[in-house]
């Protein structure tokens, strides 16, 4: 039986959680955008297909529907499939459109969620969301 995975993390190789990594390693295809890190197509095994959908602003070598259609036929085909993209998949990216997609289809597929940028850009620099003495919650 065949599985789709949808999303695998940030963007940044070594930010990867073992799931993604894991998913990577045993995909038979992975469809990638723009903002899939180059680095972590590497980690894939031996003879694993991969198939470039584009998606940069203003300028995508294919439409949504299409990308669609090419996780659910990959999925006919092929033992696992791994939708590769850069962040979250919930945010600013297409992640409520391709479950919902294979959903409708009876397609089995399983979401690895990103690391928000709002969440993880501040961190990075340092910078915490809240602090007790000065900021007790924020809103995304």
């Amino acid at each position: 039986m065949s599985k789709v995975y949808l999303g695998t993390g940030p963007g940044d190789i070594d930010l990867l959680t073992t799931k993604a990594l894991k998913v990577i390693q045993k995909a038979d295809v992975i469809i990638y955008d723009k903002l899939a890190n180059p680095k972590i197509l590497k980690e894939a095994q031996d003879g694993c297909k991969f198939i470039y959908v584009g998606k940069e602003n203003k300028h995508h070598i294919m439409p949504q529907d299409e990308i669609n259609a090419i996780i659910y036929e990959s999925s006919l085909i092929h033992k696992c499939v791994v939708r590769l993209k850069g962040g979250d998949p919930f945010v600013f990216g297409r992640g409520s459109e391709e479950p919902l997609y294979l959903q409708q289809r009876d397609v089995s597929f399983d979401i690895i969620p990103g690391i928000t940028s709002a969440i993880s850009v501040p961190a990075y620099a340092g910078i915490p969301e809240t602090h007790r003495a000065i900021s007790a919650s924020f809103k995304l």
